[in-house]
């Protein structure tokens, strides 16, 4: 049998559980998550002897906690500052085309996942030059239920980059659309 893995051993904060990021590292890492936005190029770069996979895979595992900040936050202007303008997003509402194509529907999901009283956790992610692949739950702070949970595949090129590949399968256990009050929670 093949030994377990802990995929946040080599990262900065782990967010396969609630509880194990301090807020002081929270902060950080949103403030990590505005610079690598700012990094983004108008175009996809080429990979090149310079600009290699295996340091596109060190910028993905270094912006990998700031998504789950951004998430844990409801910062919804951080997550779609994360896509390039030509994101392609595959998942069962789609497809979808560009950038503001996918988030206006995203937004929703975001509001639903990122409610107070519920912690998202990625019990799993794993790393391969451009690849980041995932596994996501929403637990209700109180029951311990799972209203919602999924897989996603980005490709990322880096923070020069940004996301310009995104596939989805999400499942909701309730709240399917979110409420007027749980939109307003979202920062656009």
């Amino acid at each position: 049998m093949q030994k377990r893995n802990n995929y946040y051993k080599d990262l900065s904060a782990d967010y396969s559980r609630p509880g194990l990021v301090p807020d002081d590292l929270g902060k950080k890492l949103i403030s990590d998550a505005e610079k690598y936005i700012a990094l983004q190029k108008p175009t996809l770069p080429e990979i090149t002897p310079e600009y290699t996979l295996q340091l596109i895979e060190k910028e993905n595992k270094e912006w990998w906690p700031t998504h789950c900040e951004a998430l844990r936050q409801a910062r919804g202007d951080l997550l779609a500052g994360e896509y390039t303008d030509n994101l392609v997003y595959f998942c069962q509402d789609g497809p979808f085309y560009g950038k503001t194509a996918g988030t206006k529907r995203e937004a929703n999901w975001w509001a639903i996942i990122a409610q107070p009283e519920v912690t998202m956790v990625w019990p799993i992610v794993m790393f391969h030059g451009e690849t980041v692949y995932f596994e996501w739950k929403c637990l209700d702070d109180e029951t311990n239920e799972t209203l919602a949970k999924g897989n996603v595949t980005y490709l990322r090129r880096g923070h020069r980059g940004g996301c310009y590949l995104k596939t989805e399968q999400l499942t909701f256990y309730r709240d399917v659309f979110a409420s007027e009050r749980l939109m307003k929670l979202i920062t656009t």
